[in-house]
């Protein structure tokens, strides 16, 4: 059973990782930046994970959870048009609150995800099939207007993540403006126009 100051430092370490990937991607981020942002020795550092890869691994593996359990709560039993927005609220709310988290899962895939393709062909894939089938079921119900159920997925993905991938890019054209209290309404009004039945 791992001590107090065990868990400490693993938190440390993973919170240091996640700012190192985040900033400087798989490739460039090395253990020497990870243990410095951790305030550890590398030797220190290693002693609770053997690599960079092991480090990234539980990364991501944590990461994963986080990112699909917003899918997950789409009920099948709400309201499909409710449901479907409270999704994209969740998925933007994740943007705002969780952006290297964003951006560390974007440099994985943008890479090729060779570290999480095995999950994604299996976990990811399982999860979107079974709430594209969901969104299938409400079409065929006339609850909601019919769209490829799959690119309406890809859709709030690109539409939410957006905010946390290219952060710097949307403070530059909005400058004071805060991104996130235009973007709700507007990504809002954009899924009710669309799904309308």
């Amino acid at each position: 059973m791992p001590t107090r100051i065990q868990k400490k430092n693993r938190a440390a370490i993973l919170e240091a990782a996640l700012n190192v990937f985040s900033a400087h991607g798989f490739r460039g981020a090395t253990v020497d930046q990870i243990a410095a942002e951790a305030g550890l020795s590398k030797p220190n550092l290693l002693y609770y994970f053997p690599s960079k890869e092991a480090i990234h691994a539980a990364l991501l593996s944590g990461l994963l959870d986080t990112w699909l359990d917003p899918l997950r709560a789409l009920d099948e039993n709400g309201d499909p048009l409710e449901e479907i927005l409270a999704y994209v609220r969740r998925k933007l709310q994740m943007s705002k609150e969780l952006p290297r988290e964003s951006r560390l899962f974007a440099n994985e895939l943008v890479q090729g995800a060779p570290r999480i393709h095995d999950t994604l062909s299996s976990d990811l894939k399982a999860l979107v099939d079974e709430k594209a089938a969901l969104l299938e079921r409400w079409m065929d119900q006339g609850r909601i207007a019919r769209v490829h159920p799959y690119h309406l997925i890809f859709s709030i993905w690109s539409l939410t993540q957006h905010y946390a991938d290219f952060d710097v890019q949307v403070r530059a054209v909005l400058g004071d403006e805060d991104p996130f209290e235009g973007a709700g309404p507007f990504i809002d009004t954009v899924y009710r126009k669309l799904l309308a039945p």
